[in-house]
């Protein structure tokens, strides 16, 4: 069931939102040469206890993963891109950051992730996480009301098209409101036109990510981390949206922050 939102409970998501995005600014400020995984994450569990805020990663368990997940943020590297589980790993020169939050904040929820670039960046990573933002920012122009929810799917697949990086349907977009994962799904390519209308009040997360030189992925022994299946680095790129009367309201902006004490 797809639940529409009233504008005060978007608002309420919005909340929840630009905290998301103050976690990551400073998740992706701390991503240094020499930083431990594990130190992001006790950071991100020091800024998430003090606002008082509830992890949405926390013990969930959903069929592929492989007990409950027991982090408060994902973390992948290079030709990881989805579900990283934090671990004892220092960053290194060049290496590909992808961040995802989902947090809960007086029961309502927000999801973001960004990819950044540590140390000095090769040319053709930067390009590759540029096409994953280009894709971001297509597919919240296309979520406009009374469109299609295929509109928003054929335009982060024309951004891969444009830019030569395969697409792969098995993870992408999702609803989001109440709980972390609700209807609709939201493939990362599709067909213009086709697909529910998109109304005021429906709440999405749209999240394009990409491999540079594969579609196919595969799943690390913990049962969570997934990778390129060609070892191809990757990139992760998403934000919560409101469909409004007046176009798509994103949630999830970065603001204008203080990074908070160790």
């Amino acid at each position: 069931m797809i639940e529409l939102k009233t504008p005060a409970e978007i608002e309420r998501m919005h909340v929840a939102g630009r905290f998301v995005a103050q976690v990551l600014a400073e998740l992706g400020d701390r991503a240094r040469v020499g930083v431990n995984l594990l130190e992001l994450e006790q950071h991100a569990r020091r800024m998430i206890r003090d606002r008082g805020a509830e992890s949405c990663y926390w013990d969930y368990s959903p069929s592929f993963g492989r007990g409950p997940f027991r982090n408060v943020v994902c973390l992948s590297v290079n030709d990881a891109v989805l579900h990283g589980l934090p671990h004892d790993y220092v960053l290194r020169d060049g290496d590909v950051l992808s961040m995802d939050l989902a947090l809960g904040i007086d029961g309502w929820v927000a999801d973001s992730a960004r990819t950044v670039i540590v140390g000095e960046a090769a040319e053709e990573d930067v390009r590759l996480v540029r096409a994953g933002e280009e894709a971001l920012a297509a597919a919240i122009a296309a979520a406009q009301p009374g469109g299609r929810l295929g509109d928003i799917s054929a335009a982060i697949g024309a951004v891969a098209a444009r830019h030569g990086y395969p697409v792969n349907l098995e993870f992408g977009g999702h609803g989001l409101g109440r709980t972390m994962h609700e209807e609709p799904h939201v493939a990362n390519d599709g067909r213009a036109g086709r697909g529910m209308r998109l109304r005021p009040g429906l709440t999405l997360a749209l999240e394009p990510w990409f491999a540079r030189t594969t579609g196919r992925i595969v799943y690390d022994p913990d049962g969570w981390t997934i990778r390129s299946a060609d070892g191809s680095r990757t990139t992760h790129s998403e934000h919560t949206v409101a469909i409004t009367d007046d176009g798509p309201e994103v949630l999830t902006l970065q603001p204008s922050f203080q990074p908070s004490s160790s």
